[in-house]
């Protein structure tokens, strides 16, 4: 009976350590770099994160862009848009192994939704920078931070991204405004 004990206790600390649920809230973001797509520097490799410093920022994590994804993207934007008197950013980032072959699909997002505001970038790695802890089964992280600390960290599956969830993500952007 001791060893069926001591055995599930040591299984109950590895399935805690096993399942992180990505990066806690409250903690620092880190630097990491993208090629700018669509953005003011397009076609340069640059850290938005360094870029937009302590300002409120909206980064969206994505592995394909479908129309979801394509509206949650134009409501940050117009979001962005409506609080630049509180020096609001976004960004969005593509995790791919094949950056090259994503910008056009990016660029015709951009053009097609009239996204102004929000820069859309790719990574190279579809597991994206290793401090942010994306999760592996999302194919959607919605991370926003102020001060260069985390508020707000979401990780959805494709079929969890709906009209209320996309809505109940932009209500979530007050959480770096005030």
């Amino acid at each position: 009976m001791k060893k069926f004990l001591a055995t599930v206790a040591a299984v109950a600390c590895l399935a805690s350590v096993s399942f992180a649920e990505g990066l806690a809230t409250g903690s620092a973001v880190d630097a990491f770099y993208v090629k700018d797509v669509t953005g003011p520097a397009a076609g340069e490799k640059l850290c938005y994160r360094c870029r937009y410093g302590a300002r409120p920022v909206v980064s969206i994590f994505t592995r394909k862009v479908d129309d979801n994804v394509a509206s949650l993207i134009k409501q940050v934007d117009a979001t962005v848009g409506q609080n630049s008197n509180k020096k609001m950013a976004a960004f969005v980032v593509m995790l791919t192994d094949n950056p090259e072959g994503q910008e056009g699909a990016l660029k015709n997002v951009a053009s097609s939704k009239g996204i102004q505001n929000t820069p859309l970038t790719v990574f190279d790695g579809e597991a994206g920078p290793g401090a942010y802890k994306i999760q592996q089964d999302s194919e959607v992280t919605v991370m926003m931070w102020v001060g260069g600390k985390l508020q707000v960290n979401e990780a959805l599956k494709a079929s969890d991204l709906t009209e209320a969830r996309v809505a109940a993500l932009v209500r979530d952007t007050a959480k770096i405004l005030n």
